[in-house]
């Protein structure tokens, strides 16, 4: 078996294979991935040099400069007019010491301790923001529904009121599969989504109660991502449309709330999983106060171009962010966030999939566009500003292909689709893990709702499908316990910390695997003529549905028929 085939599990064969079921009998493509460039480029973008590549600091310039150089190497063009780069105005924010939340009511007054019980901030850009007496009520899970029947804001005037909600989701509660989606987190448990239906309902403030089961992650990392200076892109109406105070409390913290309010917190949390549910006013009122460091900047998406052949206004995305946490200082000293898995990873794994894709003799049919967006870790704030400004037409735009941290094992047995079910991009996985000899899965904790947590899901929200695949968990050497011991080990111990450092040790020929994977996909779709769409049952399949009418074809196979 020639090297290609054996080190990335069948690519040359792979995309012969995928171009051929396309109805394209061409000379075959040069799809050799580079390992030792896929290496290199992690090794570089995730040294201290580069100072964990923080939006608005050197590090990004570092960053932007390189990916730019490398970018014009590939003899990629200019994917915003003349230039490599998107920039796109940002606002830092950074809440002072003094920080503070209180409670009172029922003959007590609790404060609560900033950052190790309470974290709250504001996205309104003003020097100081201050909360009096507002009352306290719990809304459930803070979810509006019509499609699922639920409305925790039923018969509940919120203006000016501190609303407290859960995370996640009723069905990730009851584990009931009937009641939205059962353990699988729908938008309606991410955080994102209650802040902003709480702003919808005129609330002052709303605090989310931390659960580490329901959020996916751990207090450290609240603790981490929400303090210290935090961006975010300069609002037009000056207020963001978000309610004045957002925060979150600790699982204690919000049992002693509970408690004050002489709530019993395991029986009224889960009162707010039953359908009919109203929210509990607390009798309490909460104070709170925040005086701000307000910097204005900006930052660079990244993007490129490889113009298509037959049909160059129809556009295939390859996505992955740049940006990481940059440097802290604290009582240890100076501390960098390296990110090389989360996402310098990604990042490489772009350039090496464009690097393929400049080097085939055959020309892509259609054009392929290569985006590195900055902010993703503020909120993916890069790509939603892409999608409010996007630079080509999003009815044109067929499928959007995202990278957030690869593999640092060997090869696996199965490929992890998040938001598996959702779009017809699923059947296009499935083919090309086939043809690999490897099975498609679906998330093993969709309850952490990682779909909505990269961006490709601001593509989504604007109704392109999106494809977010990684290499699964049975380990083709080790098996599946193995693989889920090293998953879980990095999301305890390196995920949005210093120590997610590169490795020479790592063994890169499951991050390979998938790059062929992602590789046969954007062959194939660049050389057909349909546009895939979302499944019919999908939230997004509407908006798809309004700027590009359904095509009536037979879905693409599966590889199971």
């Amino acid at each position: 078996m020639p090297s290609a085939l054996r080190c990335f599990g069948g690519g040359l064969a792979l995309l012969w294979l995928l171009a051929a079921c396309a109805g394209h009998q061409s000379e075959p493509l040069s799809a050799e991935l580079d390992e030792t460039a896929f290496r290199g480029h992690i090794r570089i973008l995730s040294s201290d040099e580069f100072e964990g590549r923080r939006p608005g600091t050197p590090g990004e310039e570092k960053t932007v400069a390189y990916l730019v150089d490398q970018l014009k190497k590939l003899g990629l063009k200019p994917g915003n007019g003349g230039s490599y780069v998107q920039p796109l105005p940002l606002m830092e924010i950074t809440a002072g010491s003094d920080t503070s939340l209180s409670v009172s009511g029922r003959g007590k007054s609790v404060a609560f301790a900033y950052g190790s019980e309470a974290v709250i901030w504001t996205k309104r850009p003003q020097p100081e923001v201050h909360l009096a007496g507002s009352d306290v009520v719990f809304a459930g899970y803070g979810i509006v529904a019509p499609e699922y029947g639920w409305d925790d804001y039923a018969g509940l005037d919120a203006y000016g009121k501190t609303v407290v909600v859960l995370v996640n989701d009723p069905g990730f509660a009851t584990g009931d599969p009937k009641l939205f989606k059962g353990r699988t987190m729908t938008y309606y448990g991410r955080w994102t989504y209650k802040y902003e239906e709480a702003a919808r309902h005129g609330a002052a403030a709303v605090l989310i109660v931390h659960d580490t089961d329901a959020a996916g992650y751990g207090w450290n990392v609240i603790q981490g991502g929400w303090t210290g200076p935090q961006q975010d892109l300069v609002p037009a109406d000056g207020n963001a449309g978000r309610a004045l105070i957002e925060g979150w409390l600790s699982a204690g913290a919000a049992r002693a709330l509970f408690t004050q309010a002489g709530l019993e917190f395991d029986g009224t949390a889960a009162s707010a999983a039953r359908r009919g549910f109203k929210a509990v006013p607390m009798g309490l009122r909460a104070e709170a106060s925040i005086h701000n460091k307000i910097t204005n900047s900006s930052s660079q998406n990244v993007i490129a171009l490889l113009p298509g052949e037959q049909r160059p206004k129809e556009y295939i995305f390859y996505t992955a962010h740049w940006d990481h946490f940059g440097v802290s200082l604290g009582p240890d000293g100076k501390r960098i966030y390296h990110g090389a898995a989360d996402n310098a990873s990604g990042v490489a794994g772009i350039l090496t999939l464009a690097q393929s894709f400049s080097r085939m003799p055959v020309r892509p049919s259609r054009s392929i566009v290569f985006l590195f967006a900055t902010a993703e870790e503020s909120g993916t704030l890069g790509s939603a500003y892409y999608v409010e400004h996007p630079i080509f037409p999003l009815k044109d735009t067929v499928a959007v292909l995202n990278i957030d941290i690869m593999r640092s094992g060997g090869p696996t047995r199965d490929v992890i689709v998040f938001g598996l079910g959702n779009s017809e991009l699923d059947a296009y996985a499935r083919t090309a893990a086939l043809l690999q000899g490897r099975e498609v899965k679906p998330d093993p904790e969709p309850e952490a709702g990682l779909f909505f947590r990269s961006d490709h899901f601001k593509f989504a929200k604007a109704g392109v499908p999106a494809l977010y695949a990684e290499a699964g968990l049975d380990d083709a050497e080790h098996g599946p316990a193995w693989g889920k011991a090293r998953y879980d080990d990095y999301y305890a111990h390196r995920y949005h910390e210093p120590s997610d450092v590169y490795l020479e040790t790592w063994d890169l020929r499951g991050a390979m695997q998938d790059l062929s994977l992602y590789l046969a996909v954007g062959v194939r779709l660049s050389r057909e003529r349909r546009f895939p769409n979302w499944n019919p049952e999908s939230e997004f399949r509407p908006i798809r549905d309004k700027f590009r009418p359904p095509e009536h074809r037979r879905p693409p196979s599966s590889g199971n028929e």
